[in-house]
């Protein structure tokens, strides 16, 4: 017979930090770093800070009985004993760290996704204050956050604001890392990915982002790598950088040659109409050896391998609107 759990009523003991670590360093075996891990993290606390949880077993009989609340819903319920054996010592089921925190705590408002992509394909600032605004709150809400800036048009771009001309992409990286920086989670700061195509005329910048080391200290960041760009990599061939960075795609070919600060023409394309081709040519391999050496001396950029990913993407075969944008932290 499956042994009865006991502390899953309403009442809520209290433990003072001292007895929850002690506690806990003895259920880990005297790991230190895990139980530091659990106790700042994972372990339920009220608006007090007070503990209310003594150890991870406390904390798998909350899981297991908000589990078994929503199992009663469907036919052939799992009890939550049942449950809780499959969750207890982390043997057989073990949920993510936000589920851990979030489920069954009536103390926080708390989203049980760790991670969300995020971005409405918009390059006014309108939109770029609206991605700001979803990333603020998904990260006050303990989770983190990726979104692609593959869609801000370049530095020195033409904007029909007062401004005359966009800043780029860059300074609108330090906006977001801001962002981060500034919400709090229990005691840490949020996770945020930034991504940009290795199309996209501000590439070198992106790249090179992270030379100054009291900047974007709130974000990673990924280039997104096209099999094109490596290809060329490999034949040390010239390669086009282009604003939109699918423009390739439209397969316009009379404004290959010019300079980002020329003026541009603009088609007939629905987003053409406020958009104008942007284009610059480049040698794919020194951009590459760029991408590389600030790699090495600082751990970023990381490299998605943006063809093969979508090639393997299942949500993309749907079509256009389910075709990844980003990645999360």
């Amino acid at each position: 017979m499956v042994e009865q759990l006991t502390g899953l009523d309403n009442t809520e003991p209290i433990f003072s930090k001292a007895e929850v670590y002690s506690a806990t360093l003895k259920y880990f075996n005297n790991n230190d770093l895990a139980t530091n891990v659990w106790v700042d993290k994972y372990c339920l606390k009220n608006l007090q800070g007070n503990y209310l949880e003594l150890t991870p077993d406390d904390m798998h009989k909350r899981l297991a009985k908000e589990f078994a609340r929503i199992e009663l819903k469907y036919s052939n319920p799992l009890s939550c004993e049942e449950i809780y054996i499959l969750l207890r010592n982390f043997t057989y089921v073990i949920p993510g760290g936000s589920i851990l925190y979030g489920l069954g705590n009536s103390h926080s408002i708390s989203s049980l996704g760790n991670c969300f992509v995020i971005g409405n394909n918009s390059d006014s600032y309108g939109g770029i204050c609206t991605t700001d605004q979803e990333q603020a709150q998904l990260m006050k809400r303990r989770a983190g956050v990726g979104h692609d800036l593959s869609q801000l048009r370049p530095s020195k771009s033409s904007v029909s604001n007062a401004a005359g001309t966009s800043t780029g992409v860059i300074s609108f990286m330090d906006r977001y890392s801001h962002t981060t920086r500034e919400v709090a989670q229990d005691g840490r700061r949020g996770a945020l990915m930034l991504t940009l195509d290795i199309n996209h005329p501000d590439i070198e910048q992106f790249i090179t982002s992270k030379d100054d080391l009291s900047k974007i200290t709130g974000a990673n960041i990924s280039v997104k790598i096209t099999d094109e760009f490596m290809k060329a990599v490999e034949e040390d061939k010239e390669y086009i950088l282009s604003f939109p960075t699918d423009v390739k795609d439209i397969q316009i070919l009379t404004v290959l040659n010019k300079p980002l600060e020329e003026p541009k023409e603009k088609y007939e394309w629905e987003f053409l109409k406020t958009h104008p081709i942007q284009t610059v040519k480049i040698k794919a391999k020194p951009l590459w050896d760029k991408l590389i050496h600030q790699a090495y001396t600082s751990a970023e950029p990381g490299c998605l391998f943006w063809s093969k990913i979508q090639k393997e993407s299942i949500p993309s075969c749907y079509g256009k609107d389910w075709e990844e944008t980003s990645t999360n932290p």
